[in-house]
This record gives C-alpha cells, sequence and structure tokens, in this order.
C-alpha cells in the first residue's frame, strides 16, 4: 500500500510535463510537504518499474541528476532527460529554461495554484 504522502507526490511528479523538471523540494512543496525533499526522493526510489511516474524529471536544487551510489542509474537519467530535448550544461545542470522560470517557481502546478482567467 502507498502511503498519503507517496500517493501525493507520485501525482505531482505525475503531471511534470515531458522535456521539463523540476526539484526534490518544489515537488515536496507542491505536494504539500514543505521542507521534505528527501521524501520526495524515497518515494521515488520505491517506484516499481512499471509505474509510468516520471520519476527521471525530478532533479536536485542545484538542477543536476543527483548522485547515486550506481553511477550508471545517473546517466540513465541524464540519458532519458536527453532523450526529451532536456539539455544540460558543462557541470551536468539542466539549463534553466528547462526547469521553470527564474524566480525558480516549479514546472507542475496544483490546482489551487493556478491564476483565475
Amino acid at each position: 500500500m502507498v502511503s498519503d504522502h507517496y500517493a501525493r507526490i507520485y501525482a505531482v511528479v505525475q503531471r511534470i510535463p515531458r522535456g521539463r523538471v523540476a526539484s526534490y523540494g518544489q515537488i515536496a512543496e507542491l505536494a504539500g510537504i514543505p521542507r521534505h525533499a528527501r521524501q520526495v526522493g524515497y518515494a521515488l526510489h520505491h517506484l516499481p518499474d512499471d509505474s509510468g511516474v516520471p520519476w527521471q524529471r525530478v532533479l536536485n536544487a542545484s538542477g543536476e541528476v543527483a548522485k547515486r551510489a550506481y553511477p550508471d542509474d545517473a546517466r540513465w537519467q541524464r540519458d532519458l532527460l536527453e532523450d526529451e530535448g532536456v539539455e544540460f550544461d558543462v557541470r551536468g545542470r539542466a539549463l534553466p529554461r528547462f526547469s521553470g522560470n527564474r524566480a525558480g517557481r516549479a514546472v507542475v502546478r496544483t490546482s489551487s495554484s493556478r491564476r483565475p482567467g
């Protein structure tokens, strides 16, 4: 059984558009658990392989693929993102145009964060 927090995290991650990324912290905030970025990481780590949740679209606060115990996993995540059209700078950070605006607002909006009209 999936916890309520995990279900909310998965629902937010499902709404990240193809070719865009968001940070663990942005996902936590949008899922209603601000300052719990690690909880997002734990939730994504426990996803079944066939979940359909686009886990690869979640990066660390620096816009980088998070370090992993197995470097090949990090390379796989970057390859998946590049296949979606996400570009990285020489330091391995997703270019800002793929992660929202300069104010750091998330790519994903909740129904309560949408502007009227």
